[in-house]
């Protein structure tokens, strides 16, 4: 049977250091009122539990009373046993009600930031490294084509079709546009099975619980579709499925880390992104994507953190493809990252450096949404989680074409990639 949904953060820390919490909300933008709301709830829930085991084991001593007590006794106590009963059941249901109330404020406070975090917004990201110099098509000869003309002239990408049969923001792969995809998809897959990667499938499909313990629902709920006459969400990412693989369960510490590699569709909304990148497959509703996910040791977390940025970095290298690593500030974290890295690639036609990965350090909280603990030397508690996007096929499929083109609109392949195309050099336009 699961258990109640735990702690989304360490009460024993909005307790003994309320502050750390009220100034991590703060520089994330969020409510620092909802710190000294929640001490409130939770000094109530204390009392309602006192309440509720005062009365019990009144309960209990009148019930050995009872046995005890002689004939004449044994009727005023059965009538003060019936009144007890009574109050020990009211205090039950408060206790609950003032339990449950305290869960559901709990839930809206973010994840606590790690230490050195960039305060700020989305334009306040850190810039860590840049690798690989942008190409210079003027001094090349030409003007460079945006990926929506080279798929096209490849017969790569077909985005009237798509909006004709889905809507605004979907496409078909064709041809060689489907086969880049696989090529991606098992380049990426087996560089993390090489690294110790479990591989894994996931259904795209959750229940409400494996979406909340995520924490994709709140803040994010109007970018998530639903299924409303299943009551079943089109995950956004394969972190859903991935973070829930493991809920409810004690896994064995000695076994950590755990490393699962999943690829999966991944449906999103867009919300609030009307009339940003209309054009093309880089912000599409629907798209593929191979996703890494870990469960670890809180200890080893930040290490971890690090390994899933190197395998980025490794495979974004293997394409040969300029980008930059940015350090993501404060306010432009989700609900469960403690601290996130964007690996962001250059795109020749926008002149700028677009999102293309990201690895996020989730610490304990998504495994106390979702009841994931370990049995450690020092006791059973809960695990961290952390993940990241190996490969986000539109996007990368974007930087290739727009990154790799040549003048006559033919695109070259990357040597990495070659074995997964049937060893070709370059994909070239259509007659």
């Amino acid at each position: 049977m699961p258990v109640r949904l735990a702690a989304v953060i360490d009460v024993k820390v909005l307790r003994s250091d309320p502050d750390r919490v009220r100034a991590s909300q703060r520089a994330r933008g969020a409510s620092e009122s909802l710190v000294d709301d929640l001490l409130l709830a939770d000094q109530t829930r204390r009392d309602a539990i006192a309440r509720f085991e005062e009365l019990r084991a009144a309960q209990k001593d009148l019930g050995r009373q009872v046995a005890k007590a002689s004939p004449e006794e044994r009727a005023a106590l059965l009538s003060r046993t019936k009144e007890l009963a009574d109050l020990v059941k009211k205090a039950d249901a408060s206790r609950n009600e003032v339990d449950a109330a305290f869960d559901e404020q709990l839930k809206e406070v973010a994840n606590l930031l790690g230490d050195g975090v960039p305060t700020g917004g989305e334009d306040d990201f850190v810039v860590l490294e840049t690798r690989r110099t942008p190409r210079d098509f003027a001094a090349e000869g030409f003007t460079p084509r945006d990926h929506v003309e080279l798929g096209q002239l490849l017969g790569a990408i077909d985005i009237e079709r798509g909006a004709k049969v889905s809507g605004s923001r979907f496409y078909y792969l064709t041809g060689v546009g489907a086969q880049l995809e696989l090529a991606l998809v098992n380049l990426a897959m087996n560089l993390a099975t090489e690294n110790g990667f479990t591989p894994v499938i996931p259904p795209a499909l959750v229940k409400p619980r494996a979406m909340e313990g995520t924490g994709f629902l709140g803040q994010a709920a109007s970018d998530v579709y639903r299924l409303e006459a299943d009551d079943l969400y089109l995950v956004g990412t394969s972190e859903v499925p991935l973070a829930a693989y493991h809920s409810d369960e004690i896994l064995d510490a000695d076994a950590l880390p755990l490393r699962y590699v999943g690829y999966s569709p991944c449906y999103r909304r867009e919300a609030g992104s009307h009339g940003k990148d209309t054009r093309g497959i880089f912000r599409v509703h629907w798209f593929d994507k191979v996703e890494m996910f870990v469960f670890c040791d809180p200890a080893d977390a930040h290490a971890e953190h690090q390994r899933l940025l190197g395998w980025e970095k490794q495979f974004i290298d293997s394409l040969e493809i300029p980008y930059q690593v940015q350090e993501l500030a404060s306010a432009d974290l989700g609900l469960s990252a403690a601290r996130k890295y964007d690996c962001c690639a250059w795109v020749p036609t926008q002149q700028r450096y677009r999102e293309i990965t990201s690895t996020s350090n989730c610490t304990e909280f998504q495994a106390r949404r979702l009841n994931i603990r370990a049995r450690f030397p020092d006791g059973t508690g809960p695990v961290a989680t952390l993940n990241g996007t190996l490969c986000a096929l539109t996007r990368m499929i974007v930087m290739l074409l727009e990154n790799h083109q040549q003048a006559d609109g033919s695109v070259r392949v990357p040597a990495a990639l070659q074995p997964y195309l049937g060893g070709r050099t370059e994909l070239t336009p259509k007659p």
